[in-house]
């Protein structure tokens, strides 16, 4: 095969021209009047895609009594049901390896990758060359967005394995949009992503919010300097709750002496498609001419406006995806709208993932995100260290008692102290969060240090920690 022949495109041809935009593509900063008229004629072209290729649409929009050829507007799209994560597992059990849902050829997929399976098996997706590079210019929305530019070098500390999105597709869009990617992953050890960036001072650290704190707070044991001497001036986070924690991202740009913006997306659909600018206020969708965002109010099951202080799930329509497209589909992402416009020009909605809908607990009526409870117990630094797990030790998400909540000391505070630790953190928690706590007390650093897996908050049974009270 000549090198004519081979068409693999490692780099976006204009990628080094953007470098000085105001943006990575103009559909960022178009008018909503403008964006919508694009994503109604592309969700007319993707109605008849499936009416033609996906037998899993065919069946759903009939046994829902629809037609491809109603759904003509966004607003159409309410006429529809929704596609849950459980009907995902289920299409990819009947038909692996991608799917009932499958909706291309075999031979035209170019590419899988799988989600991280925290809640169960992992869900396989498929790609086909169009697929990819949409996750690739949707990437590349949210990483330039974060500040990072063609010609930069990124420290990539996402897990490599697994098939995770945060491996090699993260790479990929880096070299997309012509950013060298040093590909060691998470995977590779603090050692040895710490020992890179001291010999190749990347601009750019990518990874999940709490091993890019984890990794700063080694480097004078592993490289003999602090983390803030190491040239990196942005810190890209992703995958867990904490980018969007103001103490968390407060205690990253400290120990870096850089930048933290966060990106949000989702196996199913793609990798990145919400992207933090730097005016670090918020994510904007800046995928609006791939996918359609409808905000869902959980309580009514409505779909309501994006609107300054809105909160509700994030549901999603594919349009121009080819092998696994999705319609209506519940993210379980639970977010805050923090606003609709931004000094960056940007006209995708900002939101704050408040946490997932699958994580969330009620304690005697209190709706709790674990995230929310992370946030109050990193604001007690030094008090406490910063580290907590929640017990959910209880049938379904549903409690009459007092929640569990295990916590780090500070690594100076003395273990006689403890009583009066833990009564401070149940009353920040009741004051902050309306619900009531049982507090238990554990040494500074018990719990694991972060690494290539994601950090799990919800515990469903006691640890087995050495000299901890149960």
């Amino acid at each position: 095969m000549s090198s004519r022949e081979y068409n693999m495109q490692y780099r976006r041809a204009d990628a080094a021209n953007k470098k000085d935009a105001a943006c990575w593509h103009p559909v960022e900063v178009m008018p909503l009047d403008e964006i919508k008229k694009l994503q109604e004629e592309k969700l007319v072209r993707q109605m008849a895609y499936l009416k033609e290729r996906s037998p899993f649409y065919q069946k759903k929009f009939a046994d829902a009594g629809v037609s491809f050829d109603d759904i003509r507007t966004v607003e159409d799209l309410q006429k529809l049901p929704f596609t849950y994560k459980t009907e995902i597992r289920e299409s990819l059990g009947a038909k692996p390896p991608f799917g009932l849902h499958l909706a291309a050829d075999r031979k035209d997929i170019v590419q899988m990758q799988a989600s991280s399976g925290t809640t169960g098996s992992p869900s396989y997706v498929a790609l086909t060359e169009n697929d990819a590079e949409m996750w690739h210019e949707m990437n590349a929305r949210s990483f330039f967005a974060a500040g990072i530019r063609p010609g930069d070098m990124s420290l990539h500390a996402f897990a490599m394995a697994k098939g995770f999105v945060g491996g090699l597709p993260i790479a990929q869009s880096m070299q997309y949009m012509g950013v060298i990617d040093i590909p060691i992953g998470a995977d590779g050890g603090a050692d040895r992503l710490l020992r890179a960036a001291a010999d190749l001072r990347p601009r750019v650290l990518a990874g999940a919010p709490n091993f890019t704190m984890y990794l700063a707070e080694k480097a004078p044991e592993i490289v003999g300097v602090e983390a803030s001497s190491l040239g990196v001036e942005v810190v890209l986070v992703g995958g867990e709750p904490g980018g969007g924690i103001p103490a968390i991202r407060q205690k990253i740009e400290k120990l870096w002496g850089a930048k933290c913006c966060e990106m949000l997306g989702g196996t199913d659909i793609a990798v990145a498609y919400w992207g933090e600018c730097q005016e670090q206020s918020g994510m904007h969708m800046v995928g609006m001419d791939y996918i359609i965002t409808e905000l869902l109010d959980p309580a009514t099951e409505k779909v309501i406006p994006f609107t300054d202080g809105a909160e509700g799930e994030l549901v999603y329509t594919a349009i121009g995806r080819e092998a696994n497209p999705l319609v209506r589909f519940r993210s379980g992402d639970h977010v805050e709208v923090l606003g609709t416009t931004c000094a960056c020009g940007r006209t995708g909605p900002k939101v704050r993932c408040i946490g997932r809908t699958d994580d969330m607990l009620i304690i005697r009526g209190a709706n709790v995100f674990p995230s929310a409870i992370q946030s109050v117990i990193t604001n007690m630094v030094p008090e406490t260290n910063g580290v907590m797990r929640v017990l959910a030790d209880f049938e379904g998400h549903t409690s009459q008692g007092a929640l569990k909540v295990i916590v780090e000391r500070g690594r100076d505070r003395p273990a006689d102290q403890d009583a009066a630790l833990k009564k401070s953190i149940e009353t920040h928690l009741h004051n902050s969060l309306a619900f009531r706590a049982d507090v238990r007390i554990v040494d500074a650093d018990t719990f694991e240090k972060p690494g290539a897996v994601k950090v799990a908050l919800t515990l469903r049974e006691y640890p087995d920690l050495p000299d901890a009270p149960k």
